[in-house]
């Protein structure tokens, strides 16, 4: 068994976890600017994602390039891995190939305190990438306790480029957001990944942008 086969079923089960569905995690978070340039590169790559409407597409031409423009606008002070093997503990079946995984620390030649598992969906149904994502946040909360990181609370990430469905692993409790956010906002998005991974510096962004409002793609 792998992250991939899990059901939402077993997930609650086998850890022994509850499902908070509908709960309001980030509409309070702030656009964060981004540069032009990318805004031209979204605007001009994402009708081309969609036209050829395939994960891979998608994957290479939105997903990727915002977490790693998110990893520029951090000053590279993330780490950022992408179709990496996690394996934790096989037999619980949390094993496998992770889509993408972001940890606060910088270290980039392996994975350290991971804080967000990043899943595509597959065949553009969101929901298909819930239980992965949840046995990925699993599977992150009990390395980090391994290798004794104090961190709180594990994020999940569901998207397929243009959609995108946020979640976080807490004790016992999944906290699946009641909103799903859309790339045509990427700033929007773009606001709530930085407040996982580094939220001090949303605030430090914003306050120095303050004269220049955020452009929208």
């Amino acid at each position: 068994m792998s992250y991939e086969e899990f059901t939402l079923e077993q997930i609650t089960s086998d850890f022994g976890l509850t499902i908070e569905e509908n709960v309001d995690l980030f509409s309070t978070i702030k656009d964060v600017p981004l540069d032009e340039y990318f805004l031209s590169y979204l605007q001009n790559t994402i009708p081309l994602a969609v036209a050829i409407a395939t994960e891979k597409a998608k994957s290479e031409m939105i997903v990727a390039p915002m977490l790693i423009e998110l990893r520029r606008m951090l000053n590279n002070q993330i780490s950022l891995f992408s179709g990496v093997k996690f394996n934790v503990d096989k037999t619980k079946g949390l094993n496998g190939f992770c889509d993408f995984m972001i940890s606060r620390d910088r270290q980039q030649s392996f994975i350290k305190s991971p804080v967000v598992t990043l899943v595509e969906a597959k065949n553009d149904n969101l929901k298909s990438g819930y239980a992965q994502c949840m046995a990925e946040m699993v599977a992150a909360r009990i390395f980090n306790e391994r290798n004794n990181q104090e961190i709180d609370t594990v994020f999940g990430v569901v998207t397929n480029g243009n959609q995108w469905k946020f979640m976080n692993l807490n004790q016992d409790l999944i906290y699946l957001d009641c909103s799903d956010y859309y790339i045509i906002n990427p700033a929007k998005i773009m606001g709530i990944l930085m407040s996982i991974v580094k939220p001090e510096s949303t605030t430090s962004i914003l306050n120095n942008s303050s004269e220049h409002p955020p452009t929208e793609a």
